[in-house]
């Protein structure tokens, strides 16, 4: 395969902004490890690449939602969010049905020490949300945003992002793998941090956070988010007198339509 081949192939991705009231608006973030390959070190929302097992078909009976678009990718977001803070998106399959509440944390906790056997293939998520007889909330997931990794750069995603409610009495906890720490924080502390260089954020999740900081509380994001219109951004990278520049359309409702290309890479 050339590299040229290797360059435009896109990695479906999804990643979930788990938002709650606390009483002001928080969002849930972790820290990638420092050995993670790609965005070292940056806080960013829970999420990574597809998996094999996202697409089978024997998820149409341990789903609500299972006929919304993205299936595929909606299941990466949930099982994302488990491997990396062991929140589940899911309910007792006894009590299931769209708009449902979510499963409590004793429902959740008993399956919690399956983590790290789904991250690294031991055990199919599939497998470990049927045994616990819940079924997964893909309906709690909303349409945040969607960006796909400009052209030229070694590793290129295609990555929906979601905004859902948080489990109200599940507790986040890193897996000590891809993520080192896992927070709440509210959008404008992250903000503030980064600004300060206390943390690193990528463009894309800066730009997401400023978005979701516009809200005041969980519903409001949410429902700001159903109502807005996505439009994919693929940044171009553009050459500039004071150098690579990162654009990105002006329809995507961001407070930047340029930024350098340092902010873009780890």
């Amino acid at each position: 395969m050339s590299a040229k081949e290797t360059n435009e192939r896109l990695i479906p991705a999804a990643t979930i902004l788990l938002v709650r009231d606390a009483p002001g608006l928080e969002v849930l973030m972790v820290q990638r490890h420092h050995q993670i390959d790609f965005v070292p070190g940056a806080l960013v929302f829970p999420g990574g690449k597809t998996a094999p097992g996202d697409s089978e078909a024997a998820w149409a009976g341990h789903c609500d939602g299972f006929d919304l678009e993205h299936r595929a990718l909606r299941i990466c977001a949930i099982r994302e969010a488990f491997e990396e803070s062991g929140v589940l998106l899911a309910r007792p399959a006894g009590a299931r049905g769209v708009g449902a509440a979510l499963a409590p944390a004793d429902a959740t906790a008993r399956i919690a020490g399956m983590r790290e056997a789904v991250d690294k293939g031991a055990a199919q998520f599939l497998d470990v949300v049927r045994g616990a007889e819940l079924v997964l909330a893909l309906d709690a997931l909303t349409p945040f945003a969607h960006w796909i990794t400009p052209q030229g750069l070694p590793k290129r995603f295609d990555t929906w992002f979601y905004i859902a409610d948080a489990p109200a009495d599940q507790v986040a906890a890193c897996d000590g793998r891809e993520a080192v720490d896992a927070c709440w924080i509210a959008p404008a502390t992250a903000l503030a941090d980064a600004a300060a260089d206390r943390r690193k954020i990528i463009f894309p999740t800066r730009l997401n956070v400023e978005l979701l900081a516009k809200s005041a509380t969980a519903g409001a994001a949410i429902a700001a988010a159903r109502t807005r219109k996505i439009v994919t951004v693929e940044p171009k990278i553009v050459k500039e007198p004071e150098g690579m520049v990162l654009t990105i359309p002006a329809e995507a409702g961001y407070s930047v339509t340029r930024e350098p290309m340092g902010s873009m890479t780890p």
